[in-house]
């Protein structure tokens, strides 16, 4: 699965990609608007104005474009682009006619399977501790589904405000980038896949940071989810990851923020992945106050910690890197927990009682 990658292309790799996603975006930008993929404000978006949401596709077009230059074919990668394909087909039909979740999720599923059983990308191993646990068919197979599809929604469900989901997961693919490199294992294929989507990303943000011109769209946010939950199983087998808490590590930020919800609505009797509030860890910070630069910032931040921990984790500093995750993980949740993520203030509960009284 070696695909050649070396110091001397990368820089090719991501100013290709990078300048690629700069040039796509204002041409799909006409496009959204054309065929109506708009994302128009309601109660629970960020957004104050129409806001087009193919920012996807020029991400799968420099992704798609960066591979035929620079990568070899496998059938591993094959695999990936059927399913990139797949959840960007979904995706689009949802970003112009929304659909039902059980159709994104039977097209979320469709993809995870063809890497699963075509690719034959699977977890078949688990090591954490001194832990190690090997699992065999077809518990490998139902294990790895459900990674992906929890990577997958987790990304989806994050992305809420302008460059939020683009710049955690650019954060991400950089996070192995550097821990490849590290270990000199930067020739396999999960790297050049972050390579590829690094340059990609960073193109988007250009049109995605705040105040945002386009959005991802569902199309983008589960290709990036796919493509995030493809690696990280790729990163294990090719020993980029001696574990794959690691890229779970990196992901902390999305993956807690999407416990908490499902938690929140939970305990209001929702549905989780279609009942959508204002309650998420962005949402938080807005409340506080800050801008919504200023919030993705903070986020950006408290990724970059997670990251720079999994860094030292991944090279062998495992004791370090245990207590700095403890240290991490306790104050983000005394923040987490001054804010009403799981549970409303009583002050806000107190405040729309009365104007339910008052109606």
């Amino acid at each position: 699965m070696n695909l050649g990658v070396n110091g001397t292309n990368i820089i090719y790799i991501l100013l290709t990609t990078f300048l690629s996603t700069v040039l796509f975006v204002p041409v799909v930008r006409k496009i959204a608007f054309h065929i109506k993929s708009i994302d128009y404000p309601v109660k629970h978006h960020t957004n104050k104005e129409p806001m087009p949401t193919l920012g996807g596709l020029a991400i799968f077009f420099s992704f798609l474009l960066g591979y035929i230059i620079f990568a070899r074919s496998s059938v591993d990668f094959i695999s990936i682009l059927i399913a990139c394909f797949i959840m960007i087909f979904t995706g689009l039909i949802d970003d112009i006619n929304p659909i039902s979740a059980k159709y994104q999720f039977l097209g979320q599923t469709i993809a995870c399977l063809v890497i699963i059983l075509y690719g034959r990308i699977v977890i078949d191993r688990f090591t954490f501790l001194g832990i190690h646990l090997v699992f065999a068919s077809p518990f490998k197979e139902l294990i790895t589904l459900f990674f992906m599809l929890g990577i997958i929604n987790a990304i989806d469900l994050s992305d809420g405000l302008d460059g939020l989901c683009s710049g955690i997961s650019c954060i991400y693919f950089l996070t192995i980038t550097l821990i490849a490199t590290l270990l000199g294992n930067i020739g396999g294929i999960d790297v050049t896949i972050s390579l590829l989507m690094i340059g990609s990303l960073l193109g988007f943000l250009v049109y995605n940071f705040p105040p945002a011109k386009i959005y991802l769209g569902d199309s983008g946010s589960n290709l990036v989810g796919l493509l995030i939950a493809t690696t990280a199983i790729l990163g294990f087998k090719l020993a980029t990851f001696t574990s794959l808490i690691i890229p779970l590590a990196i992901l902390a930020t999305p993956i807690i923020d999407v416990i908490f919800c499902i938690i929140r609505r939970g305990l209001q009797k929702k549905n989780p992945f279609t009942s959508p509030d204002k309650d998420h860890l962005h949402h938080q910070l807005l409340k506080m106050k800050f801008s919504k630069r200023s919030s993705l910032l903070i986020i950006y931040l408290i990724n970059i910690l997670f990251s720079g921990v999994s860094i030292l984790y991944a090279i062998g500093s495992i004791n370090y890197a245990m207590i700095l995750y403890i240290c991490l993980m306790v104050v983000f949740f005394y923040i987490v927990l001054k804010t009403d993520i799981l549970f409303p203030r009583r002050k806000e509960v107190n405040n729309e009682q009365t104007k339910e009284s008052s109606k």
